[in-house]
């Protein structure tokens, strides 16, 4: 008997886990989508753009400086010594060598500024997610832009939804932006009366 008890309170456990488990509601939304939605995206890769030009004018300044000298080379070669050529020649590969040198470490701060220009959108973008997904009740919220999600029941887009919720946000502070500064509102101006000698 007590057998039959415990594996009755079993098969209810479990059902009563797969009832709640059903009735668990499931939302989706593309977050590379939102994050396009977002005014920062804009701004951050407004940022990223000027960062990146600062390399590209100096990539352009080493390989011009690096054409001169191979061209110079070219032209004399034939009446330098050996000693000048061979002093040449090292001159011309270690510019190319900086050159590439400099290109590897200016792709790596690029990728370094933009993931330190994503981190506020992306935790902004969260909170707005979870927000949405408190007041709505989901259980689980799916990023279909992602690729992993293989298989899900019929859910609901939440885009617009959280896009709404961002809208009432306050923009994320990103690292190297210019801050709007509130205007400073003067102080009333008080009326009192000169004071006057006497009692």
């Amino acid at each position: 008997m007590k057998k039959i008890t415990t594996s009755l309170a079993i098969i209810f456990a479990a059902l009563m886990f797969s009832t709640e488990v059903s009735a668990q509601k499931i939302a989706h939304l593309r977050v590379d989508s939102l994050l396009t939605l977002m005014p920062e995206a804009k701004k951050a890769e407004a940022i990223a753009q000027d960062f990146l030009k600062q390399f590209e004018k100096e990539i352009a300044s080493m390989n011009t400086e690096f054409q001169t000298k191979y061209a110079d080379y070219m032209t004399n070669q034939a009446t330098y010594s050996d000693l000048v050529r061979k002093n040449k020649e090292e001159e011309l590969q270690m510019l190319q060598q900086r050159i590439e040198a400099f290109k590897e470490q200016a792709q790596q701060e690029y990728q370094n500024k933009n993931a330190e220009l994503s981190k506020p959108i992306y935790d902004k973008a969260k909170k707005g997610i979870e927000a949405v997904a408190k007041e709505g009740a989901y259980k689980y919220v799916l990023d279909t832009s992602s690729g992993v999600v293989l298989y899900s029941e019929p859910s609901d887009d939440i885009l617009l939804l959280v896009k709404k919720k961002l809208d009432s946000m306050p923009e994320a502070v990103l690292p190297g932006a210019p801050t709007k500064e509130t205007p400073k509102t003067p102080a009333p101006k008080t009326n009192t009366p000169p004071k006057t000698g006497g009692k």
